[in-house]
């Protein structure tokens, strides 16, 4: 080959050759997943119970995934400012959520909300559940839950009952509650479950839904009145406690429940990655005794998997719906 046809040829192949550097070092980086920290983000205060459980999932999930996992809140709305922020953010496998029930009761609640929560996320799996204990001011008549069923029907909304708020886990609970017994309580709403907690150990307010995380110190000294735990089953915290559904209360269930979600889009080899360190995670010796201290039980092997949890919470949305919507309770 001529020289002046050798130079072209050689000069030609450079494009080339850098594209194909180009992609190499992509696939590389592609590989070498993740390589810098994750964000995970809570819709929650620091220190409130999702966000104790976020840290202490990221604390397990680091160890797998070989980098950290950085807690951002992003407090506000019902939890619907994190969110939208992770459905708007970039898929690239380095920005994930962790949100309770809230995800699954924000499109009844919100009737001009700026996300879907089945349509805008990728999934990766459930965590753990927090049963909720309901209670009685410690002077309240009734001594159990049979009792409190002909007391509540009995005297309506002359009942006081407490919640954490609008769209928290408590007044979902109540509503549930009320809905259960037949009949409508005077609702109390506090801007927090401690405040709310408090009310009721001061003798404010009759009744409070609230979950074991706050609940189990009072119970153990004796401060407020058991009536049960709104799980299905007893739980191993609370062995000698009946579940609302043994005292009549058929199918009545009601838990703080947390998923871990992505944007939607990001690469099914990044979700599968971070879906492992969860998994490794929810068998992290550190991880389960943390849990067990706060009365969390970890789901099964079954939600802990992207359809697992899309599956459970396309029937959260389907429950809660009809009974916001029934109560006409709205948060814009």
């Amino acid at each position: 080959m001529p020289p002046i046809f050798a130079r072209a040829a050689k000069r030609a192949a450079w494009p080339i050759l850098a594209l194909s550097c180009l992609a190499s070092g992509n696939a590389t980086a592609q590989g070498a997943y993740p390589n810098h920290p994750i964000s995970l983000v809570v819709p929650f205060a620091a220190g409130g119970p999702t966000d104790v459980v976020a840290r202490s999932l990221g604390a397990a999930m680091s160890k797998t995934l070989g980098q950290s996992i950085v807690v951002e809140n992003r407090t506000g709305a019902g939890g619907t400012l994190a969110s939208t922020h992770v459905a708007r953010a970039a898929p690239d496998g380095y920005t994930f959520l962790i949100h309770h029930n809230g995800m699954a009761t924000a499109p009844a609640l919100y009737r001009k909300l700026p996300f879907n929560p089945l349509t805008d996320f990728s999934y990766v799996g459930q965590v753990a559940d927090v049963p909720m204990t309901l209670l009685g001011r410690k002077d309240l008549p009734p001594g159990d839950m049979a009792a409190f069923i002909k007391y509540a029907r009995a005297n309506g909304d002359k009942v006081n009952l407490a919640n954490a708020g609008l769209g928290a886990v408590s007044q979902l609970c109540g509503m549930l509650l009320q809905e259960s017994l037949g009949t409508q309580f005077t609702t109390v709403p506090y801007a927090g479950t401690a405040p709310a907690l408090t009310a009721l150990l001061g003798g404010q307010v009759d009744v409070l839904c609230d979950q074991t995380t706050q609940t189990i110190p009072h119970i153990k000294a004796d401060r407020v009145k058991l009536y049960g735990v709104t799980t299905l089953d007893r739980i191993k915290a609370l062995p000698d406690t009946p579940t609302l559904q043994e005292s009549g209360l058929k199918g009545f269930e009601v838990k703080v429940w947390h998923g871990v979600y992505a944007p939607k889009g990001t690469p099914p080899e990044a979700i599968a990655k971070f879906n492992a360190a969860l998994r490794a995670a929810l068998k992290d010796p550190a991880f389960t005794k943390k849990m067990s201290e706060l009365g969390a039980e970890i789901v099964p092997e079954s939600k802990q998997t992207p359809e697992g949890l899309q599956t459970w919470l396309q029937t959260e949305v389907d429950k809660w719906g009809g009974i916001i919507r029934k109560a006409g309770v709205y948060a814009d």
